[in-house]
């Protein structure tokens, strides 16, 4: 009697590396919210970046408007036969236009100003933190005296005195946001200074540029990304509350809050889409954002995590 043939194993699944991207995405899609907000945030974008390809018209484009177009409802059709999907403004602007243009004015200038405030701030609060002393006291006073002043505060007196323009705002926003980095990347630079890598870098006779930026910095980035992020959404509402006030943008290069701005007189009267499409864009824009950096602090501090 043969014997029965012994069973052939199965291969060995191979074991799947884990990454640290593929860590970090894995636990950042743990929450749907955020996931939505990541969807909705990249979709603004891309209109902010392809507006001139898609928009129905050239927003600002002389030759393009009509003023017999004027405050048309939305769906209403213009007079050479054209719909507007939501409506037009005062000067026959197309609102859907407009606000492609303005998202382009708005992330602009909150991801501009918000890159050079992290640099300044960055670079402030690692020296701080690494050199102590009177160098440290120095800076954190004058960090201690701007974060004492409410932000739009100090904004409306820079505008008052540069003037208006991009440049203008971007310079304002860069003034009134380092504080926050420096002050955030300083807590985390004199935790990591007492570490033993950094002594161990000291006995090493490393220099100090080195230490600083080559093993210190990689480690005190992470809450410095979240603090980035959330403040690209800050900026944004700054800027477009600047620009409502009419201390921000130029009516040549409006952004969201000019373009409420534009139709808050209206309210009144019915022609509620005036205003109510550019806020509803900044309203999705700013939380879209938020929650992307609410996951992306649990993610990178998990002691944050709820």
């Amino acid at each position: 009697m043969s014997a029965a043939p012994l069973p052939i194993p199965a291969p060995a699944e191979t074991p799947r590396i884990e990454t640290p991207l593929r860590r970090f995405w894995s636990e950042f899609a743990e929450s749907k919210l955020a996931l939505i907000g990541l969807a909705l945030l990249i979709l603004i974008v891309s209109i902010a970046i392809f507006a001139p390809l898609i928009s129905p018209q050239n927003p600002y484009d002389l030759g393009q408007l009509d003023i017999m177009d004027s405050k048309l409802a939305p769906g209403e059709k213009s007079a050479a036969g054209n719909a507007h999907l939501l409506g037009t403004d005062d000067q026959g602007r197309d609102m859907l236009s407009a606000i492609f243009y303005g998202l382009r004015i708005s992330l602009g200038v909150g991801i501009a100003s918000t890159v050079f405030a992290f640099a300044i701030g960055l670079f402030f609060g690692m020296i701080a933190a690494y050199f102590g002393g009177w160098v440290d006291t120095l800076i954190m006073r004058i960090v201690d005296i701007q974060l004492s002043f409410p932000a739009i505060l100090i904004a409306l007196i820079l505008l008052a005195v540069l003037g208006q323009g991009v440049d203008k705002i971007i310079v304002a926003l860069i003034t009134v946001q380092w504080a926050y980095y420096a002050r955030t990347v300083r807590a985390s630079a004199l935790v990591e200074k007492q570490k033993e890598y950094i002594e161990a870098a000291k006995v090493l006779a490393l220099s100090k540029t080195r230490i600083l930026f080559r093993h210190m910095l990689p480690n005190c980035l992470p809450p410095l990304i979240v603090v980035a992020t959330v403040q690209v959404a800050h900026a944004i509402a700054l800027e477009s509350t600047l620009s409502f006030l009419g201390l921000g943008l130029p009516i040549t290069e409006p952004s969201l809050g000019l373009l409420i701005s534009n139709g808050f007189t209206y309210l009144m009267s019915g022609k509620y889409w005036i205003s109510f499409y550019p806020g509803l864009a900044l309203l999705l824009t700013i939380m879209s954002i938020n929650l992307v950096a609410d996951q992306l602090r649990d993610v990178l501090n998990p002691r944050l995590k709820k």
